[in-house]
This record gives structure tokens, sequence and C-alpha cells, in this order.
């Protein structure tokens, strides 16, 4: 079976069995986030018994390892495989994925643990990366970016179901069980994957030397600095909305729940539209997509002090933010040339970047007593930041005759 002859049927079986497992990869990155007390009493007792604090700082660790190892494995992964038959690597990287959070289930101290972490970030992007070029495949032209978009869904969709229901049970079960059932996600997709996506050859004799030369590529650097500066203004806001809504809304703590959740279905719808809108006009949807979330984080700071107004704007915020997630990723592709398989892996490499970005600028200015409102403008000037970045892309662009005609 080829993308040209599968039914419309076959097509959705094949992006449901990879967005599973993108479901899983949503909670396995997220759900640590809501269990670090749980994870800091159990692997620091000495620590949290002494300094909570501490014990929940050392704790974070955990989400550092994981973006780490999503960073390294990458473009490794990706570049190593890209000459094997797809739907054999998405077998491979879902198998690992299973492995790698069955071993945080049972691995006994925060050493092995966040050894487990790494790991398991490892296949991240990968995953995406050549699921992508796969739902790609499937879709054929003209749908690339809805294919993308449906993979990306099951991201999203465990930020709405997935993470909430995985803090419920770690909280009522102990910790360990919020990742038993990631990797019973994992094992269910890898069944769905082997029965359902069709063969899909790779590129055979190349290697990783050639894969490389995709850094040699400015548009590929243009691309990736769209990721991980203009949307990290995303992860400056998401970083510190629990403080929004109860610091500035003046909130009580169980509506930090529901406004996630808000982001969440935000996150999905947009994910989608935007898929449909890059297929139309990939760099309309770019560019204006970028000048909204810019626009948007600046409302949200100006109005986040009714809790009426700061709901609206986070779900606005989650589906302006992932409107540009499968137009990005589409962006990368068209301009990766021949290294397709590195090139659509780095993207969560960049997007992990601009999540460590944006934290971390969001963090300087509350220390700094800009308030909490602070990210929000933060995220914005990101966002311009990107959009500027974005800009010169399609200048340089145009500029390379035998590029644009290309």
């Amino acid at each position: 079976m080829n993308p040209s002859t599968e039914s419309r049927g076959a097509a959705k079986w094949a992006l449901l069995s990879l967005a599973i497992g993108s479901f899983g990869i949503g909670m396995t990155e997220f759900v640590v986030m809501g269990l670090l007390p749980n994870i800091a009493g159990e692997l620091l007792p000495t620590l949290w018994a002494s300094s909570p604090e501490d014990a929940l700082s050392q704790a974070g660790w955990l989400i550092s390892l994981y973006a780490l190892g999503v960073v390294v494995g990458a473009p490794t992964i990706a570049g190593f495989v890209a000459r094997y038959p797809r739907h054999r690597v998405m077998i491979g990287l879902a198998v690992a994925l299973t492995v790698f959070n069955a071993l945080t289930v049972f691995l006994p101290t925060f050493e092995l643990v966040g050894a487990s972490r790494f790991l398991a970030g490892l296949p991240h992007g990968a995953y995406f990366g050549i699921g992508a070029l796969v739902a790609a495949e499937v879709m054929g032209p003209g749908n690339r970016a809805k294919g993308v978009a449906f993979i990306l869904t099951g991201l999203t969709v465990a930020n709405v179901v997935g993470v909430p229901l995985g803090t419920f049970l770690g909280q009522l079960w102990g910790w360990r069980a919020a990742f038993a059932v990631v990797a019973l996600v994992f094992a269910l997709a890898t069944v769905c994957i082997i029965f359902f996506v069709p063969e899909h050859p790779g590129s055979p004799g190349r290697t990783m030397r050639e894969e490389l030369g995709v850094f040699r590529i400015p548009q590929v650097w243009f691309t990736l600095g769209v990721g991980a500066i203009g949307f990290g203004g995303f992860f400056a806001v998401y970083s510190y909305i629990a403080p929004l809504v109860t610091e500035v809304a003046g909130s009580p703590e169980w509506a930090v729940p529901i406004i996630l959740v808000l982001m969440g279905l935000g996150m999905t719808a947009g994910n989608l539209v935007g898929g449909h809108l890059a297929d139309i006009d990939l760099r309309r949807t770019l560019l204006w997509g970028l000048a909204a979330m810019a626009v948007v984080f600046a409302l949200l700071a100006l109005l986040a002090f009714w809790i009426v107004t700061l709901a609206l704007l986070v779900f606005v915020v989650g589906f302006v933010s992932s409107v540009l997630s499968p137009t990005i990723q589409t962006r990368l592709m068209d301009v990766a040339g021949d290294n397709q398989s590195i090139a659509a892996a780095m993207n969560h490499s960049a997007l992990n970047i601009g999540n460590s970005l944006g934290a971390f600028l969001g963090g300087i200015v509350i220390a700094g007593g800009w308030g909490f409102t602070a990210p929000a403008w933060t995220g914005a000037a990101l966002a311009i930041a990107g959009l500027l970045i974005a800009l010169l892309s399609y200048r340089a662009e145009a500029r390379t005759p035998a590029f644009a005609s290309a």
C-alpha cells in the first residue's frame, strides 16, 4: 500500500495510530509538573523533610533532563535512521518510548529516575519528525499540514485529558501510576502502528553526514529561530499561568485546572485550524499567527485582572499559539531539501529550547519585581522577535531566485 492508493479510512487509521503516540508524549512530558511534590517526597525524603522548596527545585531537574533528551535525541536519532523504512522506524521509536517510560515506573532512586527521564526524551523529536513525514505522505499533496496537525492533536488533547487524568491517578495511587498509564499508552500506539501504518520507504543510502548538511541551509536556521524564539513566547506565559489566576485575577487555586483545560481546548482547536490554514497559505499563516500571538499576549497582560477575561484570553492564547505548530513543522519540511528526517525532528528541539527560554525569561522579570503579568509582556516581545525572524527569512528567500523557483 502506498499514499496514492490508500483509502481515506486507511489514512485516518494510520494518522490515529501515530496520534496515540503523540498523546503519550504529551502525558509523559507534562504530567510530571503536577506531580513534583509527590515525586520529591518519595525520591528525596530527607531533603523534603528539611526543606520542601529545595526538594521541589531538585525534583524539577527531571523536567530539564527530559527536555535535554529531546534536544540531544532529535537530530541524532533522526539523522541515523533516515535511510531506514519510516514505518519500521516509528515502530522502533514507539517501543523505545514504552520501555523508557516503564523504567520510570520501577527504578528506585532519584538518579536512576532522572536517567530514565533523559532516555524517555530521546525519541520525542524523532517520533514527531518522522511521524510528520509519514503523515504528509499519507495525506498527499495539498494536505500535508493537515496530516501534521492531526498527529500533533494527540499532544494537545493530552493537555486537556491525559495530563489532568494522570495527575489525578498519581495523587490517588502514587506518582508511578501515572507513568504506568503512559507506558500502556505507548504500548497501544506500538500495536496500532504495526497494524495500521503502511510501508513508507526512507532514504536508502543516506548517511548521517549527508543529513547533517541540513545545518548548512540558512532557511532551516531561520525557521528553527522562529520556533525557539517566537514560540518561546507561549512558554513564557504557560509556565506562569497559575500565579496569573491566583495572584492577578484573585481566584482560588481550584480555578487553575479549569483555566489549564481551557488552554488545552484552545490548543486543540488551533492546531487543527492551523493545519488547514497552512495548506492554503503557509506564509500568511506563519506571519499573521506570530503577529496575532503578540497582540493576544499584550491583551492578556492588560486584562488578566478579571477571571472572565483571563479565561477567554487563555483559550485564545492556546488557539493562536497552536495555529503555528503545524505551520512551523511544515515550513521546516519545505526548506530542508533532501534532509527531511533530521529537519522535521529538529522542530521539537527548537520548541524545547523555546520552553526553557520562555520560562527562564518569565522568571527573570518576575524576580525583577515587574509583577506576574510581566511574563505576558515578555511573551509578546518574543513573538515580535519571532515575527522579525520570519520576515527576514522570507526576504532572504526572495533574494535567492533558484530557491524561490524550486
